[in-house]
């Protein structure tokens, strides 16, 4: 097991990573990727069982689905920095014939990814299928899943949120990057979502709140209470309250950041705060 010091200074490298990718081509998603840099590195460095050396079907391992598929350089930081392909791969993001497009993809073989994540609102009926299997193949694992707070305004949660629970598929834990922050505003301005909490409970799932997702303790307390609680009858939820840009300040809590690069200054500014602790790409 890591020390906290190294899981943040993991995180605080993958916080270059995502600055550095973004600017490089002037595209990508900066603020939610940042905002959730504690939970990928917590979840592959301390709870996911899982292997890098990649196949497809996952057989005896844990397996996690990115639904945002908008956030992926966070994604594509954490999978080279634990093994998956090398960390030089991360200079080719969103460039032509690159597998690290802006929206991880399938068909170039990526190592990591199972499912191509663009549209949103629909991660979490493929892994409710992926989970059905590992049950039906006696398969103790478990699989995990990320969704943004704007995402849960897609009806097609909605009907897989209801059907999880219904199908009793306990082997499944959702979590829900909670910043209130999405392309258009603010959640609560453009579609609000309520009380999480309680409407997850109604539809029969077992959930609860992370106060600070942007602490790496919280995380990791967090996901080990998640994987605590699966297995008993219910899918679980973990509803985990970040902050956009974390980490940076100028786009710390800005939807101005959900997809914007930074400048050649901001840049510079953003390394500052995020000092280099395992290497550059």
């Amino acid at each position: 097991m890591a020390s906290i010091k190294e899981l943040q200074d993991f995180t605080t490298q993958v916080r270059r990573d995502i600055v550095r990718m973004v600017h490089a081509v002037k595209s990508g998603h900066p603020g939610g990727s940042l905002g959730t840099a504690e939970f990928f590195t917590v979840l592959y460095n301390e709870i996911l069982e899982h292997n890098s050396d990649f196949n497809m079907d996952g057989v005896d391992e844990d397996i996690f689905f990115l639904s945002n598929g908008h956030i992926s350089p966070v994604w594509y930081s954490v999978l080279a920095r634990t093994g998956y392909f090398p960390v030089s791969e991360l200079a080719t993001f969103r460039k032509l014939n690159s597998r690290l497009q802006g929206h991880p993809t399938t068909h170039e073989k990526q190592p990591g990814i199972r499912m191509s994540a663009g549209s949103l609102g629909q991660g979490l009926s493929v892994a409710i299928g992926a989970a059905h299997t590992k049950k039906m193949n006696g398969d103790t694992h478990l699989v995990y899943t990320l969704h943004g707070d704007g995402e849960l305004q897609e009806g097609q949660i909605w009907e897989a949120v209801m059907y999880a629970a219904g199908k009793k598929v306990d082997n499944l834990i959702a979590t829900i990057d909670y910043n209130n922050a999405q392309i258009d505003g603010s959640v609560d301005d453009v579609l609000p979502l309520g009380d999480l909490n309680a409407k997850f409970t109604a539809f029969g799932w077992t959930v609860f709140d992370v106060k600070n997702g942007n602490d790496i303790e919280s995380v990791k307390n967090g996901l080990k209470k998640a994987k605590s609680l699966a297995g008993n009858g219910k899918p679980v939820c973990m509803i985990l309250h970040t902050e956009m840009g974390n980490g940076v300040d100028y786009m710390m809590g800005s939807n101005a950041w959900h997809g914007k690069f930074p400048s050649d200054e901001q840049l510079e500014s953003a390394l500052q705060q995020n000092p280099e602790t395992l290497g550059d790409y």
